[in-house]
Parts: C-alpha cells; sequence; structure tokens
C-alpha cells in the first residue's frame, strides 16, 4: 500500500500526464463515453445506463475546479439515435467523506449505495441544440469538498451519468479544469473508474487501451467484457504478459478470463488493447470492461496509465 501511495504522490509531484483531465485520456485512443437511456435494450452496449467516474485533485490545486461534460444533450450529431430522440441523462456530483470510501461507491452493482457522498451539483439534458458539441461546465468546487484519499493521493470528486428515460445513447467526454469557459488542465489530477462504458472510433486501423492497476494485493484478475461483438481482438500486456489474447463477447453478454497475476506485476498498470477486425467494419460499437481481482473486487482504470504504460520484460516468466 504504501509503496502504491509512492507512485501517486510521485507522478502529481512530478506533474506526469498533464493531459489526464480529459476522460478518456488522449492517449487511450478512446473517442467518447456513452450512457444509454433506461429503456434501451442491453443489446446496443450498455449493459446497466449508469457510468461511473471519479477524479482525483493534488494537494497543490488550491483553488476552484470544474468538472466540465462535452456534448451533455442526447439529440444531437454526435448521440446515437434509436427512432427519435427521446432520452434524458442525469449528471450528478458528489462529494465528501462517503464518495468514494463507502465500499459500496465502488461496487460495480447499481443496486447498492452507488450515490454515497454529498451531492454539490446535478442537471439532467434532454434534446437541447445549445449544448450539441458543446461544452457545460459544473462548478465551481473547493477541492476542499472533495474526499481526502492518502493512498490515492489527492482529494476525490465522483461523478454519475444515468439514463433516466429514453433508449437512446448519449455519447460525451469529461474535463477536469481550473475554468469554467475553457479546459485549462489541473496540473497532476487524474480520472478513473471501476467499470468502463465506451464507444470504439470507427476507424480499423485505430487501436484502443485502458489501464487497470492492480495492488499489492492481487494475484489474480478476471478480465470481463460486455457486447464487443466479436469486432477483433483483445490483447492483455504487463512486465510479464505479452499480447495474451483474452476471451471476447458476442452481441449482448458477457465473457470472462482469468489470468494470474505475478509478483512483479503487483502495484502495477495492466493494459488492454482493442484491435478491430481489418476485414469487416463495424460501426458504433459500444463495449463495457470490468477488471475484478481473485476477491471480486473491481480494480480502476486510470485515464492516465499508473506508473507508465507497462513495457513487457523477457525477463520475467509467468509461472
Amino acid at each position: 500500500m504504501k509503496r502504491y501511495a509512492l507512485i501517486i504522490s510521485f507522478i502529481l509531484r512530478a506533474g506526469i500526464g498533464l493531459f489526464s483531465q480529459s476522460a478518456p485520456a488522449i492517449d487511450e485512443n478512446i473517442p467518447y463515453l456513452i450512457t444509454f437511456g433506461k429503456d434501451a435494450l442491453t443489446s446496443w452496449g450498455d449493459d446497466d445506463f449508469c457510468q461511473i467516474f471519479y477524479c482525483v485533485i493534488p494537494p497543490s490545486q488550491t483553488g476552484p475546479v470544474y468538472i466540465r461534460v462535452y456534448d451533455p444533450d442526447t439529440g444531437g450529431d454526435l448521440d446515437e439515435v434509436k427512432g427519435e430522440f427521446n432520452t434524458i441523462v442525469n449528471f450528478s456530483i458528489y462529494g465528501g467523506k462517503d464518495c468514494w470510501s463507502d465500499t459500496t461507491a465502488q461496487d460495480i452493482n447499481k443496486a447498492a449505495n452507488y450515490k454515497s457522498g454529498y451531492l454539490l451539483s446535478s442537471k439532467s439534458f434532454g434534446v437541447d441544440p445549445k449544448y450539441d458539441k458543446k461544452w457545460y461546465s459544473f462548478g465551481p468546487f473547493n477541492p476542499s469538498e472533495g474526499k481526502y484519499v492518502e493512498k490515492l493521493g489527492g482529494r476525490v470528486f465522483k461523478i454519475i451519468a444515468q439514463g433516466i428515460s429514453g433508449d437512446d445513447g448519449n455519447i460525451y467526454k469529461y474535463f477536469l479544469s481550473t475554468s469554467p469557459v475553457e479546459n485549462v488542465a489541473v496540473e497532476g489530477g487524474n480520472w478513473f473508474t471501476y467499470k468502463y462504458h465506451f464507444r470504439l472510433s470507427d476507424d480499423q486501423k485505430h487501436v484502443s487501451q485502458i489501464y487497470p492497476f492492480a495492488d499489492d494485493k492481487t494475484i489474480s484478475i478476471e478480465v470481463s467484457n460486455f457486447d464487443w461483438d466479436n469486432d477483433g481482438i483483445i490483447r492483455i500486456f504487463s512486465v510479464a504478459k505479452n499480447g495474451i489474447l483474452c476471451d471476447v463477447s458476442g452481441d449482448n453478454n458477457w465473457i470472462v478470463r482469468k489470468f494470474p497475476i505475478v509478483a512483479e506485476e503487483k502495484n502495477s498498470t495492466i493494459e488492454i488493447q482493442f484491435l478491430k477486425k481489418q476485414s469487416v467494419q463495424i460501426r458504433n460499437n459500444n463495449v463495457v470492461v470490468i477488471v475484478r481481482n481473485q476477491y471480486g473486487i473491481s480494480l480502476p482504470f486510470y485515464v492516465v496509465p499508473i506508473g507508465g504504460v507497462p513495457v513487457y520484460s523477457p525477463k520475467i516468466r509467468m509461472k
């Protein structure tokens, strides 16, 4: 745990990842997040119509911060329409001591108390052209309103995007900013989630990647993916894994693959890489991914990988 905290602290002090304020991050090569209205079919690529993200504000940031949402409305050019647009998605932001430390807030099961903490701000968006391809700013928030978590290296806020009604897909992204009118990075900030819902690029040449972090208690992981639509291959990289293939899901189903974690992989980042089919183009592919440890506890995905992107070392061999 101490080593984990030191890694986080080093990153914050060094100012690594100045572009980590966007979620998804540029280096993940994921264009957008996606949340469908609660009346949608799960076969469109959203299993529970709710996405929970956390942002970490470093101790060096004492001035106000803003959580900005790009294209928060549900009826624009980017969004995924099913018939006529009829969807409302609510964005709510939480701080306070329980927004992260309540273990149910980290539970991927929506039946848990995922709205723990103190509600700081909330707004619902339907069809509204004034927000189409534009930013909406929540805040200002005083960093002291977040939950201080020593092992995460800063104060934590939670944002929940939830489909209230309708069956369309709301496509959006976040930015952590010091300005309400433009994207000005909070140096050393980061985003993470325990269950990643995202839209893949339609470009067959694009390779997307996400980064779960395995702590010192992790001895194995289960990688679960939902509604991949057999759209290519999924590979796992780490200091000890060099592109091991992961089982892939089809339409509207989950599939799970278990991998052992060796000593050298503890307290380090794992990379999950998504490579689309080159022969057949699948458009508008939405995917959900979860990684659990041997206790069934979900591991966090950081948009900027803790300790950097893992580099395979052939000297480390799987047992």
